[in-house]
């Protein structure tokens, strides 16, 4: 097809047109013929023919090229940070992909971030379908599974549970000593998802069911405390709905600096100070300035201190703003 377009470049004005439409005709048949052998997009084979007839012959080949990039830079452009656009972009390559070759593609373990972008991201696409699999209602890391909607019909065997118990009575451990051993078996965090602490008793984790047995067999401590790993369904898994408690406040301003110091109960200076420092985040992607402005649906969270999510937002007589505030206890 490349050949045919570059013996179009080089006819004349009159014929170009001409060769043009012979070439653009030629090559519709053909992927059309293709198309049906192997059940690809038609919609893609549309943008393609309306982007080839609609640019000269000396620019014709890489406009073609640009087509679906465009499309893609559309979907990620409401994604700000650039390490979370670039998953995201990855998710979305696997999807068209799934979509195309009609089958069923599953991702690793997501931030919460990467997870949340992804989803809006999916949406949008008519001929894929994304289901997200975390174990429990409120799991933060989860995989996406994505195909055309004709094939992804059930929520796939994607994820696993497993109980870590053992003697914690005298030696609690924490979510960080429970994930530095996990990972010290050697396996990355990608494939591993939420870990739910289990007081005295230990921990369960979700985690990608290939892994099952081996972390049966590896995992035997953490920290100085023996364990015992075991498989378990995940009906089992053992979680409490977070408590909150919600309140408002009535500020001059959206900024994260004003808002969060009231949702947190410290000083302004303290939590600018925490900002510079790089331990304020929202929906969990950190933050360096002061003046970020926050809106409805925002989770704001400060290491050592918890989380607070933005709820109702609405402007005062005197054009204040009264925000609702829930913390997360």
């Amino acid at each position: 097809m490349n050949h045919l377009l570059a013996m179009a470049t080089a006819t004349t004005s009159f014929g170009t047109a001409c060769c043009l439409r012979r070439v653009v005709t030629h090559a519709f048949a053909l992927s059309h013929s293709h198309n049906l052998r192997t059940n690809a997009n038609l919609s893609f084979q549309r943008t393609l023919t309306s982007h080839l007839l609609s640019v000269s012959t000396s620019s014709g080949a890489s406009k073609t090229v640009q087509a679906s990039k465009g499309e893609v830079d559309v979907l990620l452009k409401g994604v700000g940070e650039k390490s979370v656009a670039n998953e995201v972009k990855h998710v979305l390559e696997m999807a068209k992909r799934a979509s195309l070759k009609r089958e069923i593609l599953h991702t690793n373990f997501l931030t919460p971030p990467v997870l949340k972008e992804s989803m809006q991201v999916l949406e949008k696409l008519a001929d894929i379908k994304a289901l997200a699999q975390g174990g429990y209602p409120q799991a933060e890391r989860c995989r996406i599974s994505v195909g055309h909607p004709d094939e992804l019909t059930s929520d796939p065997d994607v994820i696993s549970a497993l109980s870590i118990t053992g003697n914690f009575k005298f030696e609690p451990c924490s979510h960080s000593d429970f994930l530095g051993s996990i990972l010290g078996t050697g396996i990355t965090r990608e494939k591993l998802g939420d870990i739910i602490l289990q007081g005295e008793q230990g921990a369960q984790i979700i985690v990608v069911p290939e892994l099952v047995e081996f972390l049966m067999a590896a995992l035997d401590k953490v920290r100085n405390v023996p364990v015992t790993c075991t498989k378990i369904p995940l009906i089992s898994l053992d979680y409490e709905p977070p408590r909150t408690k919600s309140f408002k406040t009535t500020e001059a301003s959206l900024r994260v600096d004003a808002v969060a110091s009231a949702g947190f109960k410290i000083s302004r200076s303290k939590l600018v100070d925490m900002i510079s420092n790089g331990d304020v985040r929202i929906n969990w992607i950190p933050i360096t300035s002061k003046g970020t402005t926050i809106k409805s649906g925002d989770l704001v969270s400060v290491s050592g201190l918890g989380r607070l999510k933005i709820g109702e937002v609405n402007t005062t007589k005197k054009g204040k703003f009264a925000v609702e505030l829930i913390r997360y206890l």
